[in-house]
């Protein structure tokens, strides 16, 4: 989870996805809102990936909105089910997850490289 955070991956992973994440970012914002409205999770993630993965469930295909990613929802008790985020993780990433209102809670993954990124919906 430290290595996730350090400032030398978040910027690959923020070039990665960022043009991308532009024409998405709308769908995933309010897929954040529903997500927490309906009790989901109050931790929503969004796995961003260009090869067929098994984690979340598809929200976005890839081009579907001119888009080179596929977007899958998720949340942070997957993750910790799956092994992705040990339990003595937990409340680190949660110290660590911004407001989901502001900024998208993205798991990046690209062949065998992944991780966490949190960027900022455009404003309106």
């Amino acid at each position: 989870m430290d290595d996730a955070n350090s400032p030398e991956v978040n910027k690959r992973l923020l070039g990665l996805i960022s043009q991308d994440f532009v024409k998405v970012s709308d769908q995933l914002k309010e897929a954040s809102y529903q997500i927490r409205k309906r009790g989901f999770s109050e931790h929503p993630i969004f796995v961003a990936v260009q090869k067929e993965i098994d984690l979340g469930i598809l929200l976005i295909n890839k081009t579907e909105l001119e888009n080179e990613w596929a977007y899958r929802a998720s949340y942070i008790d997957e993750f910790i089910q799956r092994g992705l985020v040990g339990l003595e993780s937990v409340e680190l990433f949660k110290e660590n997850y911004r407001h989901p209102d502001e900024f998208c809670c993205l798991f990046v993954v690209q062949n065998d490289f992944a991780g966490f990124v949190f960027i900022p919906f455009p404003e309106d």
